[in-house]
C-alpha cells in the first residue's frame, strides 16, 4: 500500500510538472509590461507570470514575519513559563510591593 501510495506522488508531481511545462511552452510570446513614466519591459509571458508569482510570495513572507517573530516569543514565553512550573524548588522572583 505504501509504494501504491509512493507511485501515486509521483505520477501527481510528474502530471503537475508536465502541465506547467505545456504552459510555458505555449506562453513564450514576448508581451510588455508598462511601468511609470514611459518606462516597459518586454519579456516572454511565462517570464512576466512567473516573475509576478514570485513577487507575490516574496511580499507574502514579508508580511508574515512579524507575526510569526511575534509567535515564536510567545512560544519562548510559554516554554519559560512551564520550565518555571515545573521546577517549585526554585524561589520565584519578588512581584513588588
Amino acid at each position: 500500500m505504501k509504494q501504491f501510495l509512493k507511485l501515486l506522488q509521483w505520477t501527481l508531481n510528474a502530471a503537475v510538472f508536465f502541465t506547467l511545462f505545456a504552459f510555458a511552452l505555449n506562453n513564450q510570446h514576448e508581451a510588455k509590461v508598462y511601468f511609470f513614466f514611459g518606462t516597459q519591459w518586454r519579456s516572454p509571458m511565462v517570464l512576466i507570470v512567473l516573475t509576478a508569482f514570485a513577487l507575490g510570495l516574496v511580499v507574502g513572507v514579508l508580511g508574515m514575519v512579524p507575526r510569526w517573530w511575534r509567535q515564536k516569543q510567545a512560544a519562548k514565553s510559554v516554554q519559560a513559563n512551564s520550565a518555571t512550573a515545573t521546577h517549585p524548588d526554585q524561589p520565584e522572583a519578588p512581584h513588588g510591593t
